[in-house]
């Protein structure tokens, strides 16, 4: 993921730096560094969480803390140093596509033996797909 995430951000350097001015493509460069460190600080972190080794609380909250600190300054610095607004935001966004592409890449192969209701069956009326759970009817609220 995060060789994806350089691999977009240099692109985007690029075509700053092709399209626009030096100025721009550094100001896309200092935002990709910033959401850089800022992404592997949030993986790090949701990594110890996940494998234990982080207690939820004090400690998680800490971490959020000291990395939106670390954001705000770096941003403020940035913008005080004279980068461009579009190309540090744009620089800050790459991330987006990175995920995206990343959670696309890895996704789990299509099974096509997979059991999977008729287009016309019932069923799917009775399925909400926001909650991920069976619809509720009014009758279903009444004994409970």
């Amino acid at each position: 993921m995060e060789r994806l995430n350089f691999g977009i951000s240099a692109g985007a350097v690029a075509a700053g730096l092709a399209f626009a001015s030096p100025a721009f493509a550094t100001s896309v460069a200092l935002g990709a560094a910033i959401e850089a460190v800022n992404f592997r600080a949030l993986r790090a972190g949701a990594a110890q969480l996940f494998a234990g080794n982080l207690i939820a609380g004090k400690a998680w909250a800490a971490g959020f803390g000291i990395r939106f600190a670390f954001l705000a300054v770096a941003i403020s610095f940035a913008i005080h140093a004279g980068a461009h607004p579009i190309g540090l935001v744009l620089g800050l966004s790459t991330t987006i596509p990175a995920v995206v592409i990343g959670a696309w890449l890895q996704r789990p192969a299509i099974d096509p033996n997979a059991p999977a209701l008729a287009e016309d069956d019932p069923a799917w009326d009775a399925w909400n797909p926001w909650l991920a759970r069976e619809r509720t009817t009014a009758a279903d609220e009444e004994e409970s």
